[in-house]
């Protein structure tokens, strides 16, 4: 295992980076217009790092509302998305491949995404079964496009949206998380979330089976020595 990456998952399971994310929050809360760019910057650094981005999406809601907290979530999540991918294609390409070497879902995901990138890549955004951190590293063994890896980030929108109006509803970023679990509109939006997010999954895995399948007639049907 790279160092570097070892180091990173051993801190993000070793100590509260939920408290210490509130606690940059709390900070970026008061650098006024400067605020946007600082919090992009430690959301890509986050998603890179392996560290939870769901406190901070929800901390985007308290801190910029729902409408331009969604924006900076959603350009964030997607640069930080697209340097994980880069780096488990050019530089941790073995360490990545060792830790999905095991995983059903994405040897699925990988006998797949070569035929249809773009779709596959939508689909698992879309699906909450799919680590976000891991997956980000994950594509970049396949052989999806940076273009299509790229395009189908846009499925993170939907369930953006619905983390940062959640974390809106919290009256301080002290109670991310506590009092929206009770608040009507939340356990609402929660529900659309989980809607969403089960459609997505029987979709992918219904695609992913099926493409599976026409790769399996083809090689049965391909004729002797056609190569």
């Amino acid at each position: 295992m790279i160092p570097i990456f070892a180091q990173a998952e051993s801190v993000a399971a070793g100590w509260s980076s939920q408290l210490w994310l509130t606690e940059i929050l709390t900070g970026i809360d008061s650098l006024g217009v400067i605020a946007p760019i600082v919090f992009a910057v430690i959301y890509i650094v986050a998603t890179v790092a392996f560290l939870p981005g769901s406190v901070l999406t929800l901390g985007a809601g308290v801190v910029f509302g729902v409408m331009w907290g969604s924006v900076y979530v959603f350009g964030a999540a997607t640069l930080g998305a697209i340097a994980a991918f880069l780096v488990g294609r050019y530089l941790a390409r073995d360490w990545v491949a060792a830790k999905i070497a095991d995983n059903p879902k994405f040897a699925a995901i990988d006998a797949a995404v070569g035929r249809e990138g773009l779709k596959i890549v939508l689909l698992t955004r879309l699906s909450p079964i799919f680590p976000f951190n891991l997956l980000n590293y994950a594509y970049g063994v396949t052989g999806v496009s940076l273009r299509d890896y790229a395009i189908g980030s846009i499925g993170m929108l939907p369930g953006t949206i619905m983390y940062v109006y959640i974390g809106s509803l919290a009256t301080s970023l002290a109670t991310i998380g506590a009092e929206t679990s009770s608040d009507p509109q939340a356990a609402i939006a929660q529900r659309l979330l989980q809607i969403v997010g089960l459609i997505a999954t029987i979709a992918v895995t219904l695609y992913i089976t099926k493409i599976a399948r026409q790769a399996l007639d083809a090689a049965v049907n391909k004729p002797p020595f056609s190569d």
